[in-house]
């Protein structure tokens, strides 16, 4: 059997753990460099990061819409569409929702971006959509994938260990609320486009149609009706920002004994 070419990527592969490792160093990093730097500081630097990756991203959707291969594996789905394009899936609206969160103070976006950017941003890398694994890092297309998702997970995670959010157990449900007005508001931009005919398979957040996710097939089945499908999600959210909230009071505890002992 021939040996695969190490720069082949695919979920949890040696390149998959080497080049998302990295990026969890420089999340490490940044996080120790910024430690002591002022607020405002630490707001525009992750900010900035933001920004820069936002063109990055547009720069790799433009490889991507001169991409043959990309439109004959994604046929299915339409090809390439700018309008199917657009940074607004559940992982990548965050790189937008970040530097306002940050420099607003905006407690419900914060929740939002911290909690489900990194969330989002994992499914993507776990679960790529067609033309996204099994193919070389060092095509473009494969670069601007896995280094946008990578930022966006990082970024996300960046609000807290840069020390400008802390979750509250208290804010769940105005994180849940929040969800459901974000994934909401972009089911009916959804709608307007596939009504309008301008681009009849586009689909961010997965609300109007599962494409085959097993999990999302099962809410489906449950309730068969477009978005309202997705509202079971809310509950493994619930538990999921519980889980995190109850390690951040574990480890704020011990950190005010630490200074009281001191």
């Amino acid at each position: 059997m021939e040996k695969e070419n190490f720069w082949v990527l695919r979920p949890f592969n040696p390149i998959f753990l080497i080049s998302f490792g990295l990026f969890i160093a420089l999340l490490v990093v940044s996080s120790l460099l910024l430690r002591k730097k002022d607020e405002k500081t630490r707001r525009n630097v992750l900010a900035i990061t933001c920004i820069v990756t936002v063109v990055v991203f547009f720069v790799y959707k433009y490889f991507l819409s001169i991409d043959a291969q990309y439109r004959v594996v994604n046929a299915a789905m339409g090809g390439f569409n700018w309008w199917s394009e657009l940074p607004l899936n559940l992982c990548n609206i965050n790189m937008i929702l970040i530097p306002i969160a940050v420099w607003t103070k905006n407690r419900a976006l914060q929740n939002f971006c911290f909690f489900l950017g990194p969330l989002g941003a994992l499914m993507a890398l776990i679960m790529p959509s067609t033309g996204f694994s099994g193919y070389s890092l060092l095509m473009p297309r494969m670069l601007g994938f896995y280094f946008t998702h990578y930022m966006v997970f990082i970024e996300s995670i960046a609000i807290a260990s840069f020390g400008l959010f802390r979750p509250r157990f208290k804010e769940i449900p105005l994180t849940l609320l929040t969800t459901v007005v974000v994934s909401f508001t972009v089911f009916l931009f959804n709608m307007l486009l596939r009504k309008t005919g301008i681009c009849p398979k586009v689909n961010y957040f997965f609300s109007v149609e599962t494409e085959g996710n097993p999990v999302l097939d099962l809410f489906n089945s449950w309730i068969p009706v477009p978005y309202l499908y997705l509202m079971p999600a809310l509950v493994i959210i619930g538990i999921y920002m519980s889980v995190v909230n109850f390690f951040f009071m574990i480890f704020g505890k011990k950190k005010a004994s630490e200074s009281q002992q001191a």
